[in-house]
């Protein structure tokens, strides 16, 4: 199919994109930016956040994945799974008792300002790496299917995705993204579906065979028992456990669309049914690799890993499902970018900026200055693209997780010493204690293999970030109760 008719569907695409998100933001408050006036349905929410969590990495790289470990990711997903309902009646419980709008505002009430901001900031670092990862591998994909073939460079894409992200949310922020989520989902599951029917149709096959012939070739392996690997079982099931505490729980792109559910109740149905699907969907873009890895060499395709999908697609299948494919693509890609603008702008003005607690400053001040901000973290974005160009990794999946496990580390560990002690910190002090954890797992990641010789460290070395970030807070804290009072006696 020519890049030009391709690119018509693109436009068509974004055009109904852009009149539900003016319908929907239409009257839109500051209110409606940060917590959709928590007026959200949890149904919308529930639907909506399948396609946050999985984004257009899960789309391309998930699959691509079965080549090299099989269905080795459903061992992170069990953990994921169990992640989920830790933050249902865990979390969410002091989250809607406090009635926030920043989930960092939890670690203001429980252990002072210095510690808000702390949370806040590795937040915002964790975001826009995961962000510009996420938007780097979508654009990627466009550029060698369409925008090569119109003669349209990297960088110019790369302006335009963030420009029409920047757009749609500019007004409504959450009050629009719940709504715009919820329809791009619909359409990256569309695309997922129709794919493996036409791989099963092409390779002659049912379900059922085609699963019997995955296992003949090891491609359904779901567990490692070897304990000195990466890929370890008990690893990676404490590792999904932690990642979807750590980067749905106490991230706020996550939670804002979760705390703009009217009530509690609704919030933990959203959770919990985003569990069950997520495993769902997962499972089917595994089968989906599967597939792809069966068709690939009858095909005399020799593409893997992220490329592999593209490749079939766009070298064997038909003109109508290579148009499914890309509007399913950037479907896929939007859920994900639109929620990390918006809540990196959320989280900036309300726990770094505090523009909530400038009493001098109008309602109209207060929009500027966010609307600034929302510009200003597209432009951080747009950079960060720019580094992610150059280093060029193999599978963004790995990547993205990889750099979740250092960044992430200190936020769980911030809340868990929250929530699990009565124990007051020295504020002013979180900020250069929580520092050190990251840095000394980055150092032992890099020089493992001198320290513990055939052993691999993997995605445990969250868990190892949150406790060492712990016992930093520990180490500062003494036994007065005064935060824990304060946080016992706060009103919603």
């Amino acid at each position: 199919m020519h890049p030009s008719t391709l690119f018509f569907f693109v436009a068509c695409y974004f055009a109904v994109l852009f009149l539900v998100a003016r319908r929907v933001a239409r009257n839109a408050s500051n209110e409606s930016f940060f917590s959709g006036n928590k007026n959200s349905n949890w149904m919308v929410v529930a639907f909506g956040m399948i396609g946050t969590s999985l984004s257009g990495v899960t789309f391309i790289s998930v699959p691509g994945l079965v080549g090299s470990s099989a269905f080795g990711y459903l061992q992170i997903m069990l953990g994921q799974f169990l992640g989920y309902f830790l933050i249902a009646y865990v979390l969410l419980p002091v989250f809607y008792r406090l009635n926030l709008t920043s989930i960092y505002d939890y670690l203001g009430i429980r252990l002072g300002p210095k510690s808000r901001k702390s949370g806040a900031w590795f937040f915002i670092l964790s975001r826009c790496i995961g962000a510009s990862a996420r938007l780097y591998l979508v654009i990627i994909v466009l550029q060698e299917t369409i925008l090569d073939g119109l003669h349209v460079s990297y960088w110019t894409s790369a302006a335009v995705t963030i420009a029409m992200v920047l757009l749609y949310t500019y007004q409504g922020g959450v009050k629009t993204i719940v709504w715009t989520d919820m329809l791009q989902t619909a359409l990256m599951l569309t695309g997922l579906v129709v794919s493996a029917h036409y791989l099963l149709g092409a390779l002659g096959l049912s379900l059922p065979e085609a699963l019997g012939k995955m296992e003949a070739q090891g491609l359904t392996r779901v567990f490692s028992l070897e304990v000195d690997s990466r890929s370890f079982w008990l690893k990676q099931v404490v590792a999904g456990v932690l990642i979807t505490v750590a980067m749905t729980g106490m991230d706020q792109e996550m939670m804002q669309k979760n705390i703009s559910v009217r009530t509690l109740a609704g919030a933990q149905k959203n959770v919990l049914v985003l569990a069950f699907s997520m495993m769902a969907v997962v499972l089917l873009f595994l089968v989906l690799g599967g597939l792809l890895y069966l068709y690939a060499p009858a095909a005399g395709i020799t593409a893997s890993g992220d490329r592999i999908f593209p490749a079939v697609v766009f070298s064997h299948m038909p003109q109508a499902l290579q148009i499914v494919f890309v509007i399913a693509l950037i479907s896929a890609l939007f859920p994900s970018a639109d929620g990390a603008l918006t809540a990196l702008t959320s989280s900036f003005c309300i726990d770094i900026a505090e523009i909530g607690r400038k009493a001098g400053w109008s309602q109209e001040r207060r929009t500027a200055f966010r609307r600034k901000v929302h510009l200003g973290f597209a432009l951080i974005v747009f950079v960060l693209l720019a580094v992610l160009k150059w280093l060029d990794s193999h599978s963004i999946v790995v990547l993205i997780l990889e750099l979740a496990a250092i960044t992430y580390g200190p936020l769980l560990g911030l809340f868990s010493f929250g929530l699990f002690t009565r124990r007051a910190v020295r504020d002013e002090l979180v900020p250069y204690v929580l520092l050190a954890a990251p840095l000394l797992c980055f150092l032992l990641q890099r020089y493992q293999g001198t320290l513990f010789g055939g052993y691999q460290v993997g995605l445990e070395i969250l868990a190892l970030n949150g406790a060492l970030s712990f016992l930093a807070l520990w180490a500062i804290s003494s036994p007065r109760q005064a935060a824990a009072e304060a946080l016992a006696g706060a009103k919603p």
